[in-house]
């Protein structure tokens, strides 16, 4: 079955291992969630996780520890600034374009998109 999936020994080991290592803490998770006496406890069905917490950490305090730079400065530019201002520019030709027509009567009154009657 290894050379069905050209898969090494060794990684196989690995990669049982690691599968076996899923459900052990998987089924320690399952049983810390549904344990009926937790929620005399005041805890609920929640179970501490400190990788959870690290990370929700990291992402509450993301903004102390940016240090700006080019790259981020390019990127702001990049996906904010200049698509902000091309649209502007994209909105202000056309509808100056749009306007000098009108102005000077190469599009009838009762082929204006807005017309007022």
């Amino acid at each position: 079955m290894a050379d069905q999936y050209d898969i090494t020994p060794e990684r196989r080991k690995v990669l049982e291992e690691n599968a076996k290592r899923r459900t052990v803490l998987r089924n320690e998770f399952l049983k810390q969630v549904s344990d009926p006496f937790r929620h005399a406890s005041g805890e609920g069905g929640t179970v501490f996780d400190p990788a959870l917490t690290r990370y929700q950490a990291m992402r509450v305090s993301t903004f102390e520890h940016f240090k700006p730079n080019a790259k981020n400065a390019g990127f702001g530019m990049l996906f904010a600034v200049i698509p902000i201002l091309g649209y502007a520019y994209l909105l202000h030709t056309t509808r100056s374009q749009q306007e000098q027509r009108y102005r000077s009567g190469q599009v009838a009154y009762k082929d204006r998109d807005f017309k007022l009657i």
